[in-house]
């Protein structure tokens, strides 16, 4: 018997336990904190995309050889 068994039953008793111990208030508040948390990510995640994507436009304007940079 392991973790996999546990059936809608088992996770209703679970989810009232966690409701009793920890109150309405703080599950709230823990959950509006999560959410915040994947909503940065998802805006680090973003930011670092459009970064990467100006990095490659950037190296891309230049395509200027090295030996023909002093000539011009």
């Amino acid at each position: 018997m392991g973790i996999g068994n546990i059936g809608l039953p088992g996770l209703l008793l679970i989810a009232v336990v966690v409701l009793v111990l920890f109150g309405r208030g703080k599950i709230s508040g823990l959950m509006g904190e999560v959410g915040k948390g994947i909503t940065s990510f998802k805006k680090g995640i973003k930011e670092g995309e459009d970064q990467l994507e100006q990095d490659v436009a950037d190296a891309a304007k230049d395509i200027t050889p090295e030996e023909d940079k002093d000539k011009v």
